[in-house]
């Protein structure tokens, strides 16, 4: 065995558990040369080949009965090129690991989603977005990409190259895993500031009337609706000169881990166990929350500990169709009979220039739903899929939803541009699976 790690791997279950795949091979390359060698071998072999990062898409985006290509081993930063504010780091390296290796340098990304537990690759190659007026997703914070391609050569791509190589970098942002093995991003950085956080609860009604003026008025607006109550908590981040203000230790414990997991796991398992006290739980659940405000440094307001598993189905709308998605999210829960035991999760994007990023063209809002796992999730994803779909909705790459290729043809207007390269970098489709079978044809 060289020092590419491999051989039969045992079964992999994704973070959700809504995945269970036994891969033929597993492979843990310490390089992109062995990473290289091993596409090569796999294609040999007559195996597909799927890399897979730290299991946080609820879909089988990664899952292959293949060679299984696990990043653990490329990890870490590559450069720093202050000049040019830009950061490279191998793919698979966790964004936590990365956020801190930057506050270490005084540095910083611009926008970041609510976790940090997905690797660089993962999270981009899915479409992995926080919540911003101006500034958009990860992927839209990439300056070049590096990967490695089905006939087992590294190509790097970014606008500045040649016309294939600007083709590429367009659609390999958010790839899927179609285009190949993402090994490093180049990702723009910014001089480390601090952020200022308000969360506040705020009555659904109000929400909605004033949604155009929060989201205006702050640049990062997210809120919380609790299900079968008229409450929501709502979240303003905007940047700060100072002081910094970080959230007590006590508070802190009190409401990122006692509320918002400790006591939340606890309700879950309640409503699960006797769905009937749902509403009364959520009404409670709904006012738990109290308002308060701390400034720090940015990973350490956009992100907070995620540890109550659920599974999840999140679409983006156009902005301008937030408000009536919401309302008949909001209306189909109450005359259904549904006992929806988690939050609804609202935030924003800017449009982008990416072919399969969700914002692609468009202002978008994210709606997004969860259920417990291990509760029955599918009649409610069903009616809340109905109404996104009515809206042009595109669901996120690694979150559940039921469309395919026929569909995204008419959602994204560079669908074609993307398959087509995938026709040229994949034509013999060394990385399908059944998920891209679906969601981009064969």
């Amino acid at each position: 065995m060289s020092s590419t790690a491999s051989g039969k791997s045992g079964t992999w279950r994704n973070w959700g558990g809504t995945v269970t795949v036994s891969p033929a091979r597993e492979v843990t390359p310490a390089s992109v040369d062995e990473l290289a060698a091993a596409v090569r071998q796999a294609a040999e072999d007559g195996l597909k080949v799927k890399a897979v990062g730290s299991g946080h898409s609820f879909t089988s985006i990664a899952a292959t009965d293949g060679v299984s290509v696990r990043p653990q081993l490329l990890t870490g930063i590559r450069r720093i090129d202050r000049k040019a504010m830009t950061v490279t780091v191998e793919a698979g390296t966790p964004l936590k690991r990365l956020n801190i290796a930057l506050a270490r340098e005084g540095l910083s990304l611009t926008n970041m989603g609510d976790i940090m537990e997905q690797t660089v690759s993962g999270a981009t190659s899915t479409g992995t977005h926080g919540t911003g007026r101006t500034s958009a997703s990860l992927a839209a914070q990439i300056r070049a990409l590096e990967l490695v391609t089905a006939d087992g050569s590294v190509l790097t791509c970014s606008d500045q190259g040649t016309e294939e190589e600007r083709a590429v970098f367009a659609a390999a942002r958010v790839g899927l895993g179609a285009l190949g093995i993402v090994t490093a991003i180049t990702f723009a950085v910014e001089p480390l500031f601090l952020l200022s956080a308000r969360e506040e609860p705020m009555p659904l009604d109000r929400v909605l009337a004033e949604f155009d003026q929060l989201w205006s008025e702050n640049e990062h607006f997210e809120f919380y609706w609790f299900p079968h109550t008229g409450n929501t908590n709502t979240k303003r981040n905007n940047r700060s000169a100072g002081p910094a203000q970080p959230v007590g230790q006590l508070a802190g414990w009190f409401e990122d881990e006692f509320l918002s997991n400790g006591l939340f796991h606890g309700v879950q398992l309640l409503g699960r166990a006797v769905p009937a006290v749902v509403p009364t739980v959520a009404r409670i659940s709904s006012t738990a929350l109290s308002a308060r405000s701390y400034t720090d440094i940015p990973y350490k307001v956009f992100t907070s500990p995620r540890r109550v598993r659920f599974v999840e189905m999140e679409y983006a709308v156009p902005r301008e169709a937030l408000v009536e998605t919401v309302r008949e999210l909001r209306a189909m829960v109450d005359r259904s009979g549904l006992r929806v035991n988690f939050p609804v999760e609202v935030r924003t994007a800017p449009a982008d220039d990416i072919a399969l990023s969700t914002a692609s063209g468009r202002d978008s809002a994210y709606v997004a739903v969860h259920m417990f796992r291990g509760t029955p999730y599918q009649a409610y994803f069903t009616a809340a899929e109905r109404i996104f779909t009515a809206h042009g909705g595109r669901p996120h790459w690694g979150k559940v939803h039921t469309r395919d290729a026929e569909y995204f043809a008419k959602a994204y207007p560079r669908f074609g541009e993307f398959t087509a390269l995938r026709d040229r970098l994949d034509p013999d489709r060394l990385f399908q699976n059944d998920y891209l079978r679906r969601v981009l044809g064969q």
